[in-house]
């Protein structure tokens, strides 16, 4: 049987990844290390994009 694709639009910025662990290079008082959390821009964190300005035509 053919596979389809799915039907949500995938982020051309971040391809899907929408958030990323950026390490600071410090560590807490713990031993673990100090994180930070960046979100795309373009697609604000969701990982897809809109379907504004897309329109469906026939049926």
């Amino acid at each position: 049987m053919p596979q389809h694709a799915p039907n949500k639009r995938v982020c051309r910025d971040c391809d899907g990844f929408a958030t990323a662990a950026i390490t600071t290079g410090t560590r807490h008082t713990d031993g673990t290390r100090a994180t930070l959390r960046v979100s795309c821009p373009a697609c604000k964190g969701t990982g897809r994009t809109a379907l504004a300005g897309v329109v469906r035509a026939g049926r």
